[in-house]
């Protein structure tokens, strides 16, 4: 039985890949942990969690999405790019291959990409799904790697959060002020919308 060990990683795109670093590096303070690129194309990773990245491809003419509310139906383009899942051993990935080729799915070779090993197939919706395996030995939390022909200068500052890029915070609301309002679903959970 495959046992899954959290999202591998989520991707997303960017035009702008300094900017994307400087938020979710330095303002967020997700490590940098693997740089993989050249000219016209970058493909940048961000630790959430021991178990868990945010990955972003930068591509020329990518733009940013249209603001819309979470959650809020849309229609046209987004900039989803596929959801990757990790898996606790190798033989794991194998399993997955063997799996979805038999129920009728494509699925791709195994690929190694250095620090995983992924494969990379569709669901019914024709969401990109990829499945990766974390090589041992290979650990990008503890050992960022940077292999990018071409960093800019924000890149080379490294992996670590840069906070100074960013206006420090003074204080936060004080408990008497504030207000949290009640969301679709808290009534399921306190029998009534909470702040009712």
């Amino acid at each position: 039985m495959v046992k899954f060990n959290g999202i591998n990683h989520l991707a997303m795109a960017t035009g702008d890949m300094d900017k994307t670093v400087r938020y979710w590096r330095d303002l967020l303070g997700m490590r940098l942990v693997v740089g993989i690129g050249h000219p016209g194309y970058r493909h940048y990773f961000f630790e959430i969690s021991q178990t868990d990245l945010i990955a972003f491809f930068e591509w020329p003419g990518v733009e940013p999405m249209l603001q819309k509310d979470h959650g809020a139906p849309t229609k046209g383009p987004f900039g989803f790019d596929h959801v990757s899942f990790g898996v606790e051993t190798e033989e794991a990935l194998w399993e997955l291959k063997a799996r979805l080729e038999a129920a009728g799915f494509w699925v791709s070779e195994v690929v190694d990409h250095g620090f995983i090993l992924s494969i990379y197939s569709f669901d019914p919706n024709d969401i990109p799904v990829e499945f990766s395996y974390s090589i041992h030995g290979d650990d990008i939390r503890k050992n960022p790697v940077m292999a990018d022909s071409g960093p800019s200068t924000v890149i080379l500052e490294g992996s670590e959060q840069q906070a100074a890029f960013w206006p420090q915070v003074e204080s936060t609301a004080p408990p008497e002020d504030r207000k949290i309002y009640p969301g679709a679903g808290t009534e399921l959970f306190h029998g009534t919308r909470r702040g009712d």
